[in-house]
């Protein structure tokens, strides 16, 4: 696949979207995901990328593709699935939350008239150049075979919104025995997770805090969909990993980190692992410091203390909590720097051949390079 780095070409057609059903007046009820958006007639839902025409809803990114690059697995981040390989990962514009905080703003805001979030303001456009690469699903699945790639990955923006492409390139993938990978706010409707769930075999998900202000006041969104979803997809058999982006002053005090810890613990599992990230000032939240390296450990023993097996500090590479330790006898299990990660040869620790949960330990080498196609 080539394709200029730099161009943007308007999109060929539109597709009727799934998931929705017609309501009067032209209006339309979109069952994509959680906010269950009301749309009227020449507008669209929240996300900026599923417009109401006619009374029918229309995806405006079915066939547009605005990041796609070849990355580690471990970038996802994905410490215990298909651990050491690459992963095509793609992502369209346009999101259904309006996280002040969000690394990838410029993807999640493009579908929107001022090109801002704001976590109180839903922003309606009319359909317009939608910014990205045509693609089909046939020809992302051909890239990450010829990339060497084991799975592709759905990601960068939130894949819930661009379901359509998301499911048939899932379907082809699985097909081509590829593994499948969603990166996700998990704010999915539980119709669009159930149409998911024999098609996405691994996700991390970002439980972003465990109050339903901060999903509110920050993410415009709301809490209990998420805790519920990620109970959802544990018990659909994927693999599930979470992330907690940990921000000064808004999600790290002891009891919320605590909280998280003992949700993933209680409700999914403690062999679940939960990296917890390093922030730094993005987007509408610059003026705050990145993490302290000392909020970040302390988050890692709150999690310890709580009974998770494996508990991981992202945006530090080099520091030891990145790498994989047997939770029965502490020995070194996978080393990681950064993305590099050193493989066991199997799935049991070497000193006392405890099994350590995951799919693929030992089984998978990195094949493909990992260039920057287009962003």
């Amino acid at each position: 696949m080539t394709c200029p780095a730099t161009t943007m070409t308007p999109s060929a057609d539109i597709r009727r979207a799934s998931l929705w059903k017609p309501l009067s007046q032209q209006r339309v009820h979109c069952r994509l995901c959680s906010h269950y958006c009301i749309v009227p007639e020449g507008r669209s839902g929240r996300c900026g990328v599923r417009h109401n025409k006619g009374g029918t809803l229309y995806t405006l990114v079915h066939d547009r593709v605005a990041a796609l690059h070849v990355d580690p697995v471990e970038k996802k981040p994905l410490f215990h699935y298909l651990p050491g390989t690459a992963t095509l990962s793609l992502g369209t514009v346009g999101c259904n939350f309006t996280c002040g905080f969000c690394q990838n703003w410029s993807l999640s805001t493009a579908a929107h008239d001022d090109g801002v979030s704001s976590p109180t303001t839903v922003t309606y456009v009319p359909p317009r150049s939608i910014p990205g690469h045509q693609v089909t699903p046939q020809v992302l699945v051909e890239e990450a075979v010829s990339c060497g790639a084991a799975s592709i990955a759905f990601t960068y923006s939130e894949p819930t919104v661009f379901y359509e492409l998301m499911a048939g390139t899932a379907d082809l993938a699985l097909a081509s025995g590829l593994g499948t990978i969603m990166v996700s706010n998990g704010y999915q409707s539980r119709r669009c997770l159930e149409a998911l769930r024999p098609r996405i075999k691994a996700a991390n998900i970002d439980l972003k805090a465990f109050s339903d202000r901060f999903y509110r006041d920050v993410c415009g969104a709301r809490l209990a969909p998420v805790l519920d979803n990620l109970k959802r997809m544990v018990g659909f058999g994927w693999w599930v990993e979470v992330t907690t982006l940990v921000i000064p002053g808004l999600n790290d005090s002891d009891d919320e980190l605590a909280a998280i810890a003992r949700f993933i613990h209680d409700e999914l599992g403690a062999h679940v692992p939960w990296h917890i990230s390093r922030f730094h000032p993005a987007h509408e939240l610059g003026h705050l410091p990145p993490t302290p390296l000392e909020t970040l450990e302390r988050a890692w023993k709150i999690g310890r203390a709580s009974g998770l097996h494996f508990v991981y500090l992202g945006n530090l590479p080099g520091h030891t909590s990145e790498s994989t330790f047997c939770p029965g006898c502490g020995t070194l299990f996978a080393e990681r720097f950064g993305y590099r990660t050193q493989l066991p040869n199997g799935p049991e620790c070497p000193r006392c051949g405890a099994h350590i949960p995951g799919v693929g330990w030992g089984h998978t080498t990195r094949k493909g390079h990992a260039p920057h196609l287009y962003r």
